[in-house]
């Protein structure tokens, strides 16, 4: 929490520096997230289990009198400007648009959207799967909401943040980042269904004892758009044909592993692979919940192995660089669990390990990775962190 408020104090004498403020001056954090377990189940109906980390966006915000909105990306050293009047995509500023696509929904809704002079600055790794994205839309919702002196529910500003992503930015995401960076709580992993939009805060290890290592591959996820795409026509192709014996179904989601094992030979082989890592993904989560409540480190360090092993064999979403990071965890010094997190191809790991041997985990791991693919990689300390808010400074 220090840091924070260090790097909350720098943003806000930036926001006086180069844009100007008045008296009041407003202070917003917003967090980065990993996916401890459930991957491409989302848009399945299906469930995830993440946690917001202690990387984040922070925003120093004050009212303008007018309703003009001006920008500054202190990370880029860019500016951008427009008016509340008229919010249309910049092309130069791109990074404006997440800003902006919320500001616009939100006074669709009638809320009381103010211009303002904003100064945003984040620690959250860009384009390496920990929703930089969503941690910049969220914390653009909850400063609106102070500028405005208007209150806002936090699922209904999720909804905002994901429909701006969707609809203005153009990215089809799903809702699972902007959640968990509006919900997170500290020390909690959040269970999520992603067709109700139920969630439950579920406790984590403690802080003390073990920590969230992300291991960036810094391979960039290429093939990921043409895969997702295909993936998810596989899966709907899958509850199309299981309805014919299931007719009760709407996604994978219902399909339970005994009907999945009874019907499994009438899917096409591929289809069935695909099929197959939803279905028991998604008891793999409900799973780690019952483990994480029971306290069953080890237990929940096999199920993170069990969907790598599936993500890799039946979804087919690793990679070279992402099963040598993941097997040289497993290989590594207090290691309790390791596997892919994202969509895949390139991207993260997330890793569970025990406090004590962080540091020799960290070693172990980039010398083994280096050793084996010439290229060096980014790996994050994190802990579990609380979602977006106000700062008071």
């Amino acid at each position: 929490m220090a840091d924070t408020l260090r790097r909350a104090q720098l943003v806000r004498e930036k926001l006086v520096e180069i844009l100007g403020a008045g008296e009041r001056v407003e202070v917003v954090k917003a967090p980065g997230r990993v996916n401890l377990i459930g991957e491409h189940t989302d848009y399945n109906d299906g469930f995830v289990l993440p946690a917001a980390v202690d990387r984040e966006i922070i925003m120093a915000a004050s009212p303008r009198d007018d309703d003009e909105v001006h920008l500054y990306a202190l990370d880029l050293n860019s500016r951008s400007s427009f008016s509340l009047d008229r919010i249309e995509p910049d092309k130069q500023a791109n990074w404006s648009n997440y800003i902006r696509g919320v500001l616009l929904l939100l006074k669709e809704r009638g809320l009381p959207v103010r211009g303002m002079n904003a100064v945003f600055s984040g620690d959250v790794p860009v384009a390496a799967g920990m929703s930089s994205s969503a941690a910049l839309e969220m914390a653009t919702g909850v400063t609106a909401a102070a500028i405005g002196e208007f209150a806002v529910d936090m699922v209904e500003l999720v909804k905002v943040a994901q429909a701006a992503e969707n609809n203005f930015v153009g990215v089809n995401c799903g809702i699972m980042d902007q959640f968990i960076s509006g919900l997170g709580k500290r020390g909690h992993a959040l269970f999520l269904d992603c067709r109700s939009l139920d969630y439950e805060l579920v406790p984590l290890p403690s802080n003390d004892e073990y920590k969230i290592v992300i291991a960036n591959t810094m391979v960039k996820r290429g093939l990921v758009d043409s895969a997702y795409n295909e993936r998810r026509s596989q899966c709907e192709m899958g509850v199309e044909i299981l309805k014919e014996y299931l007719p009760g179904i709407k996604a994978l989601r219902d399909v339970s592993p005994a009907d999945f094992a009874k019907y499994k030979d009438k899917l096409p082989p591929v289809v069935a692979k695909r099929c197959e890592h939803i279905v028991f993904e998604n008891e793999r989560v409900k799973d780690s919940v019952k483990a994480l409540r029971a306290g069953d480190v080890e237990e929940f360090g096999r199920l993170m192995r069990a969907s790598h092993e599936s993500l890799r064999d039946l979804y087919e979403v690793s990679c070279k660089e992402l099963d040598i990071m993941v097997e040289a965890a497993w290989e590594a010094p207090g290691t309790c669990g390791a596997r892919m997190t994202g969509a895949g191809f390139g991207g993260c790991t997330v890793n569970l390990v025990r406090a004590e041997a962080v540091d020799e985990f960290v070693a172990f791991v980039k010398a083994r990775y280096a050793e084996e693919t010439g290229n060096d990689p980014e790996i994050y300390v994190c802990e579990a962190e609380d979602g977006a808010k106000r700062l008071e400074l």
